[in-house]
């Protein structure tokens, strides 16, 4: 069988991919997610409450969908990017990766030996169909799409380092983090940081690597896109819910609250 990953291939060949975060751990929500034709959906292990059980709930529900799962990680150990291939996630997001020497041992706890350090186990695996695809071994390599997270000073100065580790697919450019970094935390807007992150996602496009984000304004997502970034996030799954939720119940602010089992109550 050969070597598939679709996200992979779509980044290579530099079609725009349209990408929905999941932050609400739930698989139901994943699977619901996964039916609305985003091009990728990112399950949050950094700031959301996944584990590798729920992972792996949440890459069994979207497996039926054409949208394609990346799983971002804690952090870039060896040991949890070996669990997390082994129970099927393809496309990797590390974050918080800063010099290009982090992002070569990354590269490495994707890649079996020689090439790399990825501990053998896959015949008990999801990722190689419980031993029904028998020459995974040959093609897991190829398959995996790793894209790592700048979101420093520290990492936009070594930015061209980075992009030129053979491995690495992509690279994320985080707002958030950022803006905290260049002293404007909280403020992803400022023109400095906007002016740092459209500098680093030139270099990212120039080194020929996918460059990515993740945005909720529509304008700046379209932005970024015409800059030529490959793989863009427009919404947050647990953020378009509360704001849906809290622009709900201002219809009706003027209300009363009527309590549980008191007179009038809905049952």
């Amino acid at each position: 069988m050969p070597a598939h990953n679709p996200f992979k291939t779509a980044l290579a060949n530099k079609q725009a991919q349209i990408g929905l975060w999941l932050s609400m751990a739930d698989p139901y929500l994943a699977e619901a997610s996964a039916t609305c034709g985003y091009d990728w959906l990112l399950i949050d292990g950094e700031h959301a409450p996944n584990d590798l059980r729920s992972t792996l709930a949440a890459l069994q529900a979207m497996a039926p969908y054409p949208g394609q799962p990346v799983v971002r990680v804690v952090e870039g150990s060896t040991a949890l990017i070996k669990q997390m291939l082994d129970i099927g996630a393809k496309s990797l997001l590390v974050p918080m990766v800063d010099t290009p020497s982090q992002a070569r041992d990354i590269v490495a706890a994707t890649q079996y030996p020689p090439k790399g350090v990825r501990g053998v186990g896959s015949a008990v695996g999801r990722a190689s169909r419980w031993s029904s695809r028998a020459d995974y071994l040959a093609v897991a390599d190829d398959e995996v799409c790793l894209l790592v997270q700048a979101e420093t000073v520290t990492a936009l100065g070594n930015l061209e380092a980075i992009c030129a580790v053979d491995g690495v697919h992509g690279v994320f450019i985080g707002p958030a983090d950022l803006a905290a970094s260049m002293g404007h935390r909280g403020n992803p807007g400022h023109p400095e940081v906007q002016a740092a992150i459209e500098g680093a996602m030139k270099t990212i496009i120039a080194s020929g690597k996918a460059a990515g984000t993740l945005t909720s304004d529509p304008a700046l997502a379209q932005r970024y896109l015409d800059l030529g970034c490959t793989f863009v996030a427009v919404g947050v799954d647990v953020l378009m819910f509360a704001n849906a939720a809290r622009k709900l119940r201002t219809q009706f602010a003027g209300a009363a609250v009527t309590a549980p089992g008191a007179p009038g109550a809905a049952y």
